[in-house]
């Protein structure tokens, strides 16, 4: 009788996952990961898309996060999102954002989210750096013509910092505000998109070559496929993805997660 209740509430959950992975909350978002909801194997990741990030060697669900949980990254652990499986239209190209609370054990270089190319183009760095400050590049189809590398900021350790970067090819500009402040500006080098594929792989917390790897924790990534403007890095990094996107993403979330939590229960 248990094993059968168990088997009803497994087919429950991931026929409930299902219905989320359909469930895009916005076409824009690419990436979303709270980190609140963890498996055995992955971190659950809830734009809709259902690309959920493989834990590779540990990575663990704290109770200390800026909202809620966070994930706690030790050196040389990552999330492993399966980029040569990633839709291309889901893909950054004309603009990309990525933003994230993380809180670093050291002051050393550590990768947020990194991405490389079926070419071997080094897509995107969005760093905390060991030099002092952050870093926010990305590079365009051509391999490896660097479309923007800002460096600016400062680096803090054992406390929460908000990063975002954002870059809109039609603006030709990239920025990079730390905890909401604008702290550089770069006008696009050229005039091209960026890489269109993550064909060598996509990963959160160690950059595809096992180099820079994250230390500490991060909480609230989300990577999107536009710029985002000055007030909305603010209202996420205030309110959250959800109160950016309003009511009806809110909703999805609530109820989608509301009938997870009370599957597993």
């Amino acid at each position: 009788m248990k094993r059968s209740i168990v088997v009803l509430v497994c087919l429950l959950l991931t026929s409930q996952i299902g219905s989320y992975a359909a469930d895009v909350i916005d076409p824009d978002l690419v990436l979303y990961f709270d980190f609140e909801e963890f498996t055995a194997t992955h971190v659950v990741e809830k734009s809709g898309h259902g690309y959920d990030g493989k834990i590779v060697q540990k990575v663990t669900q704290s109770n200390d996060g800026k909202f809620g949980k966070a994930a706690q990254f030790v050196t040389g652990s990552y999330l492993d999102l399966d980029g040569p499986n990633v839709d291309p239209e889901h893909i950054p190209t004309e603009g990309m954002s990525v933003v994230a609370w993380i809180n670093v054990e050291s002051i050393a270089d550590m990768a947020i989210f990194n991405a490389r190319a079926g070419d071997g183009t080094w897509l995107v760095h969005p760093e905390a750096r060991g030099d002092g400050n952050y870093r926010w590049l990305n590079r365009g189809h051509n391999p490896n013509k660097t479309l923007f590398d800002i460096k600016a900021g400062v680096n803090k350790a054992k406390e929460w910092v908000h990063y975002a970067g954002t870059f809109s090819q039609e603006e030709g500009m990239a920025y990079l505000y730390i905890n909401g402040k604008k702290v550089g500006e770069e006008k696009a080098r050229l005039p091209d998109k960026i890489a269109g594929d993550w064909g060598q792989g996509a990963r959160v917390g160690y950059n595809i070559d096992n180099n820079r790897p994250f230390n500490g924790l991060m909480d609230d990534l989300n990577v999107w496929k536009r710029g985002l403007t000055e007030d909305e890095v603010l209202s996420i990094m205030n309110d959250g993805v959800s109160e950016l996107l309003g009511v009806e993403a809110r909703g999805k979330l609530a109820t989608t997660w509301g009938k997870l939590k009370s599957a597993k229960q």
